[in-house]
């Protein structure tokens, strides 16, 4: 890594400038600071690596489609084992440990989403994450807030209620 004290010639400047637009390395979205080569990878030269074989990647490819596990919904990123679980059931592997989760029943995940729609916590704005209760305040209860009692507020209760047993 060069020394960042020694300052640079205008020509050096300009052949990293050049080579970094060759390159894509410029950013190209203020934003997201994405580079061109990120935005458009298909304009760029991309270094080759070599790590697997053909027959490798394609035995890989295969395996993946039987199990499900490519992609099925590029903005949630679900894979298709995920979105059609009973069609890839069968070609699952056995975890080395089975572990059995119980599940909630179909009533209660009806009551669970009733009551998230009653009280406003489904998600109302996808970008910003702003739940229904928090854009319209208004047509939702407000929360509850639990006041605990003081430790020294039940001591006084506590005498108070002998005090009164004993008169």
């Amino acid at each position: 890594m060069p020394d960042a004290s020694v300052a640079k010639t205008r020509e050096q400047v300009r052949a990293e400038l050049v080579e970094a637009q060759r390159n894509g390395d410029l950013i190209a979205d203020g934003e997201t600071g994405l580079r061109f080569n990120q935005v458009s990878p298909h304009l760029y030269s991309q270094a080759t690596v070599v790590a697997k074989s053909r027959a490798e990647v394609k035995a890989e490819l295969a395996q993946a489609q039987a199990n499900g596990d490519l992609i099925a919904d590029g903005q949630t990123g679900a894979r298709f084992n995920e979105v059609f679980p009973a069609q890839y059931a069968a070609t699952r592997t056995a975890p080395a440990v089975e572990v059995v989760a119980q599940g909630k029943t179909r009533a209660e995940v009806k009551a669970e989403l009733a009551e998230a729609i009653r009280n406003g916590e489904l998600i109302a704005d996808g970008q910003t994450g702003a739940r229904f209760k928090d854009v319209n305040p208004g047509r939702y209860p407000a929360e509850a807030t639990f006041q605990a009692k003081s430790r020294d507020d039940v001591r006084a209760e506590l005498l108070n209620s002998r005090s009164v047993k004993s008169n």
